[in-house]
């Protein structure tokens, strides 16, 4: 099973926060502010296994989720589910400025908020493969999240007793998810993925990248991906590489490569478990194919 990090792990990103506050197990809080600590944190590919929502307040924010760029700006928000893995790509945050809130599964349970609900409310929030995560706000809009988070991190910091930390904080998220929902109820909502027009080369390349997340940690075969839409391996070379302009073995290597970097630095698993996780027949295989592709043995990369 893949490694997904839990909010106890993530303390590390103490060190790079202006203001940094923490609930137990149950949620985090970080605010960056413009410097060349920001965001550092994540030049590594992580997973997280509960919901992670982002305000930039200034600059902008570049991403990787799931290998798809995703493009933060000043007063825009993301709104990400679990077990993605998300990634920086940028190295300046002279500029930058963004809160941060990571919840556990287990607190939004607490606090009644369905994670169906969370995913169905459209195109901006939704946090789907194939739906843009971000939502674009107003000044005012974004004004009053930044009031909801700095009213999170203050009771957090509070002195007093857990129990009314706890209820409060419930109270405080919920009230942001739910004020998240009334922002995207206000736009203009999709049609139905069922009544979106598609061409049969974007379904092909929908389905394909769609199997890849679900088995990439077992098949690299490009034939097992055409096998499964009844479709020639040649045939399905050529529309990914036509739709995507990458090929369809870089999709599945890059799925593969993101994976075993997210397994070597943070599962805890030594080289052979990684290997064997991926499903490479031994070390030695799985050694050439990182090293291949990377540029560094596995050894190497987890010394990095």
């Amino acid at each position: 099973m893949e490694q997904s990090l839990h909010i106890a792990q993530l303390s590390g990103i103490k060190h790079f926060s202006f203001d940094y506050s923490k609930f137990g197990d149950n949620y985090m809080f970080s605010h960056f502010v413009p410097g060349d600590r920001a965001m550092n944190y994540f030049t590594s590919p992580i997973r997280f296994d509960g919901l992670i929502f982002v305000l930039v307040l200034k600059g902008r924010l570049d991403v990787e989720i799931n290998l798809e760029t995703v493009v933060i700006e000043s007063n825009s928000m993301l709104c990400m589910g679990p077990d993605r893995i998300i990634s920086s790509k940028q190295t300046d945050f002279s500029d930058f400025e963004a809160y941060f809130l990571f919840m556990s599964p287990q607190f939004l349970r607490e606090i009644n908020i369905d994670m169906n609900i969370v995913n169905s409310v459209g195109q901006y929030a939704a946090i789907k493969e194939d739906r843009n995560p971000v939502l674009s706000l107003t000044v005012e809009e974004s004004k009053l999240l930044q009031k909801y988070l700095e009213l999170l991190h203050d009771n957090t910091t509070q002195n007093v007793d857990e129990l009314y930390i706890k209820s409060i904080s419930r109270n405080i998220i919920a009230s942001i998810l739910y004020q998240i929902m009334q922002f995207v109820s206000t736009r203009t909502p999709l049609p139905k993925e069922e009544e979106r027009p598609r061409t049969r080369r974007t379904n092909y390349v929908h389905e394909f990248m769609h199997l890849v997340h679900t088995h990439y940690r077992k098949e690299r075969s490009i034939g097992f991906y055409a096998d499964k839409l009844f479709i020639s391996p040649k045939y399905l070379s050529l529309i990914i590489k036509e739709m995507t302009g990458r090929s369809a073995a870089e999709w599945i290597d890059e799925c593969v490569i993101l994976e075993a970097k997210n397994l070597l630095r943070y599962s805890g698993k030594n080289i052979q478990q990684v290997a064997y996780e991926l499903n490479f027949t031994n070390q030695s295989s799985f050694g050439k194919y990182f090293k291949h592709l990377t540029g560094m043995s596995p050894s190497q990369y987890q010394k990095t």
